[in-house]
């Protein structure tokens, strides 16, 4: 029988740490890069209330992801169900629930925004490589706070 426990407050630390992480990633590191690559206008503020709804979703989204992806981890983990742990060492978990969750959700994805709605391959790598830095430490929080 599956004994699946979710951890909420890792499900929260992932969700604020990724928030961060989103910040740092689309303003300081690749921000102007991004920006440019999507067409905005780089001295140009968006009104508050834009910005306001983008982080709220950002948030949502955040715990969205964080949620179904502590069930993917539990539910790959040996010991939801009876059997023996892994020999794998957590970190190693961590690693290959993010490399084959997004190698089969979020890079596809990825490609296809390049290769219909026209987007750079700058702006591929851009966006791709926040989505498995996410997932990667999402998972790393998740594995070690279980």
């Amino acid at each position: 029988m599956e004994n699946i426990h979710i951890n909420m407050m890792a499900v929260i630390v992932a969700v604020v740490v990724n928030f961060v992480l989103g910040y740092i990633w689309y303003t300081p590191l690749f921000g102007k890069a991004w920006g440019t690559e999507m067409g905005y206008k780089m001295d140009e503020k968006p009104p508050g209330s834009e910005l306001a709804k983008g982080m709220i979703f950002m948030v949502i989204g955040n715990f969205l992801m964080a949620y179904v992806f502590a069930h993917n981890i539990a539910v790959w983990d040996p010991t939801t169900w009876g059997q023996p742990a892994s020999t794998e060492s957590p970190a190693m978990n961590a690693c290959m629930a993010a490399f084959f969750t997004w190698l089969g959700f979020y890079f596809p994805g990825d490609l296809g925004s390049t290769a219909w709605e026209r987007k750079s391959w700058k702006l591929f790598g851009i966006n791709t490589g926040y989505h498995f830095a996410s997932l990667l430490v999402v998972a790393m929080i998740l594995v070690y706070m279980k």
